[in-house]
């Protein structure tokens, strides 16, 4: 079974994406800020990792830039899932190691396309 890290610092929204990546027959698991999903990547590194821009303590693209440069930190598809939808971000996160770019919000029919573009379905 594939893995999904979901980063983001809303509970409700990794909770729909649980639910959908679930459905989609994903083994999850959780992380509210990047210094968290560093620590989960050190521990067990996800197939994929759905990733938030704006977070307290380690923003996305910090955690992106971080785990890019750790050991296996090239193993997981990440998808940026956020509001920023201006070219200059979008440019930012791709430029930083980004596979995919996904704007909130979002459903199932948009995580399935998106994970399936990047060849993780």
């Amino acid at each position: 079974m594939k893995s999904c890290l979901i980063v983001d610092d809303s509970r409700v929204v990794r909770m729909v994406a649980k639910k959908i990546l679930q459905e989609l027959g994903f083994e999850t698991s959780e992380a509210e800020d990047g210094r968290k999903a560093m620590e989960a990547c050190q521990k067990a590194m996800p197939d994929v990792i759905l990733l938030d821009w704006n977070m307290p303590v380690m923003n996305g693209i910090e955690f992106l830039r971080e785990l890019r440069a750790a050991p296996g930190g090239d193993g997981p598809k990440v998808v940026f899932c956020t509001t920023e939808n201006d070219l200059a971000h979008i440019m930012e996160a791709m430029g930083s190691g980004a596979d995919e770019y996904i704007m909130k919000p979002f459903d199932a029919e948009i995580i399935e396309s998106k994970f399936s573009q990047v060849g993780i379905l």
